[in-house]
């Protein structure tokens, strides 16, 4: 059984062996926080989709307005279980445990930081480039395990790749940040052979090392018996981090349509109501009829919502703090969600899945999406295996030199170009297929 005493721990990847004197009062789970919002990586999601298309006259949310949002959520879940855990375990009042909180909103803040430009679609575009396009040729030049990680691309694994990943020029790997908040973003601890028919991993090739040695660190279970692919149960805190990820997208973006009127007021009010029983029910419809702008009422719905889901999960995750310690949790906090919160959700994920994510603006931004994303690909790994071509030499001009394009191994160059392409926003990476397509030319 995993514990409590060793699963939270203020050691930094690439720090181990060094002391700082502290200059401030805050944790260093504070600073871990601090860290990643402060950082370019973490900007550019203002400029990446979330769901719709980036806002014109009306706001919807970006990739780095909901990973704010969900970091606020998970702030709650973390300290709202801690409290209780203090309570059922007085034996940790000398552990970590309170930062719970602080750990989990730093890991919600980098959740989606390894997500490419265009959102699902840039990780699709991603994986059939390789599976079922131009990019097919290079599987001979790499191992099969190698080759999964190209042909399965996951956002999750890129993310942890981004935090962790030493890049040229760089003496310390990644952000260096503390071993529990990066344990708290890798949802899928094991790597692409392990993925099954889910195709949702943790981490690449690259990383398993790293990921072994905080689980080490941590005692985080190991599943299987083998030690080159290995397989991990979750660090108990990523439960939280993805409750409040669900929690945020499904209300949200149910608040979103409505701002788009993809829902109607009716619709929207009727999935959010559903959330409570009769009598809290009629307490909130006398709030209503006092508010009289119609976005107000969906908010205030919308936050009772969020309020409601996130004290069931705490209860659903205290109520199974042994199966989770033990790795033998099945499914996510908001799957186990029972009776009348639990069909609310169902329905408004049935809603979502029918009137928003196949509506018109965002198949059309999924296919714009794919073209950009499979054409930059294309252009730009063609450059790394042949640096020496002219036009090569033009387009590897534009790579910043802390990717690895230049490396001998072939599945790191290539790894190195989708470091480069990933971390591009919506927009540049726009401006960049016009440019290299001769559709838009700078005026100098």
């Amino acid at each position: 059984m995993m514990n409590w005493h060793q699963l939270i721990s203020n050691k930094r990847l690439g720090q181990e062996d060094q002391h700082y004197q502290k200059k401030d009062d805050r944790t260093e789970f504070h600073r871990d926080y601090d860290r990643l919002i402060f950082s370019s990586p973490f900007r550019r999601l203002q400029n990446k989709t979330q769901v719709f298309p980036l806002p014109g006259s009306i706001f919807v949310h970006n990739r780095l307005t909901h990973s704010l949002e969900v970091a606020s959520v998970g702030r709650s879940l973390g300290d709202d279980v801690a409290h209780r855990l203090l309570m059922k375990h007085t034996e940790l009042k000398d552990s970590h445990i309170m930062e719970c909180g602080s750990i989990v909103s730093a890991a919600c803040l980098a959740h989606d930081m390894g997500n490419p430009p265009f959102g699902h679609s840039g990780e699709r575009a991603i994986a059939a480039f390789f599976s079922e396009g131009a990019g097919q040729k290079y599987q001979s030049l790499m191992t099969q395990n190698e080759w999964n990680d190209l042909t399965h691309f996951e956002g999750n694994a890129n993310a942890f790749r981004l935090l962790t990943h030493q890049f040229e020029g760089r003496r310390e790997g990644g952000f260096v940040m503390t071993y529990s908040t990066l344990a708290s973003i890798v949802k899928y601890p094991f790597p692409s052979n392990q993925a099954g028919n889910k195709q949702k991993f943790g981490f690449f090739q690259s990383e398993i090392e790293t990921y072994r040695k905080i689980a080490k660190e941590l005692g985080i279970i190991q599943k299987n018996q083998d030690d080159a692919q290995p397989q991990y149960a979750r660090h108990p805190l990523v439960y939280l981090v993805e409750a409040a990820d669900d929690i945020c997208y499904e209300i949200m973006d149910i608040e979103d349509a409505h701002k788009l009127k993809i829902l109607s007021s009716d619709q929207t009010k009727r999935l959010l109501l559903d959330y409570f029983d009769e009598d809290r029910q009629a307490q909130m419809k006398k709030v209503l009829e006092r508010v009289t702008d119609l976005n107000e009422q969906i908010a205030y719905l919308r936050s009772c919502c969020i309020g409601a889901l996130e004290a069931a999960c705490v209860k659903v995750f205290v109520e199974n703090e042994e199966a989770i310690l033990n790795g033998t949790f099945e499914g996510s906090l908001i799957q186990h969600l029972e009776g009348r919160i639990g069909e609310a959700y169902q329905k408004c994920e049935k809603a979502s899945y029918a009137h928003i994510y196949r509506s018109k603006d965002v198949v059309d931004i999924e296919l714009a999406g794919y073209k950009i994303i499979s054409t930059l690909i294309d252009l730009f790994t063609t450059a790394a295996m042949n640096p020496e071509a002219a036009y090569s030499r033009l387009l590897l001009e534009r790579v910043s030199k802390q990717y690895s394009v230049h490396s001998e191994n072939v599945y790191e160059r290539i790894m190195a170009v989708l470091d480069y392409i990933t971390g591009m926003t919506d927009v540049y990476a726009l401006d960049l297929f016009r440019k290299i397509n001769g559709e838009s030319i700078p005026i100098i």
